[in-house]
């Protein structure tokens, strides 16, 4: 137990005895419980009565492809899917961008349920899910996941990591599974290591992980200046993206005849260089703790009531050297109702209720948001109706949101206290049509509508992750778009192809413009030339029309069947957004990709071999950089087998093989640090997966 109470003073070898060790200990039955331990490969986020034939867009990943796809940060883990891009603040913090929408009209959630931290607020903070401790990820793309709020316009990531289990894992004779997971990478010196531990039988069910990843600074194909303690050195490598982090969790379920209740208690600490600048790391924590339980077959007009509530204490504290800085914390909660209503006729239906409540608050020089508090209370509703050719359906969610500003006692003078009520409301309309065998027409309509957050009405100070002097608008009313959405789809066994086409028109999109010619000073807000060295552009946030078009396919070809077989997996995007009043592009817009992979398979072993391309990104406003176009491939090997009931995963990961020059269109770095955040270089990636 020592690995969960002291995880920093892990050690790699002895991870391995442990794991070792527990396998060797458990019973012949232990292992016999591991398959009925393991999830279900089923997207559910994108369809509230938990269907799987889905309407909107969704991809899932899970198993060898998560394995295999697996990064430092959930970002750029997801980076590359169909519609899905990375903020990219170097190798530590990024959070995926959907259909060129990022920030808040993005919804991560953690086991369906809110994560609350301040990733959105600033690109440097991190995103407190960690992959290393991911079992499954959901990704839904467009608006059709409003149950889960107005800010999803662009789409949900919703991550599962089982620590509530909703199901038995077990028969009624007991058991235990596991996994422990083992990497080293040499393009960033990375030490990964993991475990997973789940008992149980068919009453309850207990869940215990732990991780922790240490890493040195990421090897880039170009030499770049760093300057820290003074000392100036030229190196190839970006200057300050070291990381430690590491975290554990204890979870357990009760199950009864008709339902369960779990609790789960999550600890998430990180340690990261800043990138954009030299001498600057942040020290984050988080703390989360859930409770979920649905009682089931109710009978009646109500057919089973699930209920979902988590409290979240994240602090972020950045360091000067080994000087505390500026200091956030989002303090919150939130709690989600949900009510499954008994079938009539071909109706099929829920409706739900959710409130969430934080507290922010930033101190010191480089606090640009005020100290603020938001309350949010939503009830929502969802119907399907099947018809002989397909289904519709039909989605909604009101919301009231208050957010107020509480001023700052540092800087009484910068933030006045303030409150603004928002009422807002989201409409969604879907068809499926199985149009012929194995082929589907979708189609999606939605009206949404987002209040602005705390520090786009109220921010007011230097930024220096974005390398701006923000200033929020009090008077900034509720973003309003419609969104269309079309789309085919066709499988045929292991063949299938996917495309959709969609365009999102935005009344008054909040956005962040640069002031041509003002320069503020970072130190007191007063004007100064550009030649000061404390300058910063001045930034404010505005509403202006915009438009998203967009287009996402992605298919697989079975080239080869039989004892090996052999596919080609085909991938490719493009969005194009335009900032309607000024005719501008729109900012950190991916440009056009296409992707292929090849991918074999032959008893016990596997390989993939592929690359990613981007085209140039051109299309840039005036106060952007653009990007070239690149080309990154990637090489992957896997190799099973089984020790004494354990199932053992060698792999290993050849990425950006040419060790190419890529700077990231998506990145604000690529434009304020330009070029101290390229691409990570050419890396090599082994580890160990073993489970029972």
């Amino acid at each position: 137990m020592i690995f969960f109470l002291q995880p920093r003073a892990l050690t790699t070898a002895a991870l391995c005895l442990s794991a070792l060790g527990t396998l060797m200990a458990l019973p012949s039955v232990a292992f016999a419980q591991s398959e009925t331990s393991s999830l279900q490969e089923v997207t559910v986020t994108g369809n509230p009565l938990g269907s799987s034939d889905l309407i909107a867009p969704a991809t899932q990943l899970s198993g060898t492809d998560l394995l295999l796809r697996t990064k430092t940060t959930l970002g750029e883990t997801l980076d590359g899917l169909p519609g899905v891009s990375s903020t990219y603040f170097g190798p530590n913090a990024s959070r995926p961008v959907i259909r060129g929408l990022d920030g808040d009209r993005i919804r991560i959630l953690n086991n369906g349920g809110g994560s609350l931290d301040a990733s959105s607020l600033s690109y440097d903070h991190a995103v407190t899910l960690d992959p290393l401790s991911i079992e499954r990820i959901e990704v839904l793309r467009g608006p059709g996941a409003l149950m889960y709020g107005g800010s999803a316009v662009g789409g949900v990531v919703n991550v599962i990591d089982n620590r509530i289990a909703r199901e038995p894992q077990f028969d009624e004779n007991g058991g235990v599974s596991g996994k422990t997971d083992l990497n080293l990478a040499t393009g960033n010196s990375e030490r990964g290591k993991g475990l997973l531990l789940e008992a149980g039988n068919t009453r309850y069910n207990l869940h215990v992980d732990a991780f922790d990843r240490q890493t040195g600074d990421v090897r880039v194909p170009i030499d770049l200046a760093c300057t820290q303690n003074g000392v100036a050195t030229t190196q190839r490598k970006i200057c300050n993206s070291a990381s430690h982090t590491s975290g554990q969790a204890l979870g357990g379920s009760l199950f009864f005849d008709n339902g369960y209740l779990g609790a789960s208690a999550t600890n998430y600490t990180s340690t990261y260089g800043t990138v954009a600048e030299d001498n600057v790391t942040i020290g984050m924590k988080s703390n989360r703790y859930a409770l979920e339980g649905e009682i089931r077959n109710l009978g009646g007009f109500v057919q089973s009531v699930k209920g979902q509530y988590s409290q979240s204490d994240y602090t972020h504290t950045e360091f000067e050297g080994a000087t505390p800085g500026t200091v956030f914390k989002n303090n919150g909660n939130d709690l989600r109702l949900e009510a499954r209503l008994a079938k009539f006729g071909n109706f099929d239906g829920m409706f739900g209720f959710q409130t969430q409540s934080n507290r922010f608050s930033a101190d010191g020089a480089e606090a640009f948001a005020p100290h603020s508090k938001t309350d949010q209370m939503a009830a929502f509703a969802y119907e399907e109706m099947t018809t002989r050719w397909g289904k519709l359906s039909l989605g909604g969610r009101l919301e009231s949101v208050r957010v107020e500003s509480l001023g700052s006692p540092d800087r009484p003078a910068d933030f006045t206290p303030g409150v603004r009520d928002f009422n807002a409301a989201s409409y969604a309309l879907g068809s499926l049509w199985n149009v012929a065998p194995g082929w589907k027409l979708t189609s999606n309509l939605a009206y949404t509508e987002r209040a602005p957050k705390d520090y786009e009405l109220f921010a007011n100070g230097p930024h220096l992750a974005t390398a701006a002097y923000e200033v929020g608008n009090a008077n900034l009313n509720k973003e309003k778009s419609g969104n269309l959405d079309v789309g085919a789809a066709w499988k045929a066994g292991a063949n299938s192809f996917g495309v959709n086409a969609y365009v999102s028109r935005f009344q008054n999109y909040m956005a962040l413009n640069r002031t041509s010619g003002v320069w503020l000073s970072k130190a007191n807000g007063a004007s100064v030339p550009q030649s000061d060295p404390d300058a910063l552009p001045l930034y404010l946030y505005e509403q202006v029309r915009a438009r998203f078009v967009g287009l996402e396919s992605s298919g697989n070809i079975r080239l080869r069947e039989g004892v090996s077989t052999l596919d080609l997996a085909l991938r490719g995007d493009v969005v194009r957004a335009t900032n309607l009043d000024s005719g501008e592009a729109l900012p950190r817009i991916a440009p056009w990709r296409v992707g292929s992979t090849l991918k074999w398979s032959g008893g016990p072993w596997g390989a993939n071999l592929g690359f990613d391309h981007s085209g140039a990104q051109n299309r840039v406003p005036v106060t952007d950089r653009a990007t070239d176009a690149y080309t990154l491939w990637n090489l992957a090997g896997t190799y099973r087998t089984r020790v004494d009931g354990a199932s053992l995963l060698w792999f290993a990961r050849l990425d950006n093989i040419t060790n190419q020059l890529a700077y990231s269109a998506s990145s604000v770095l690529t434009t304020t640090a330009f070029p101290k955040a390229p691409m990570p270089g050419r890396s090599l990636k082994v580890g160990l997966q073993a489970s029972f």
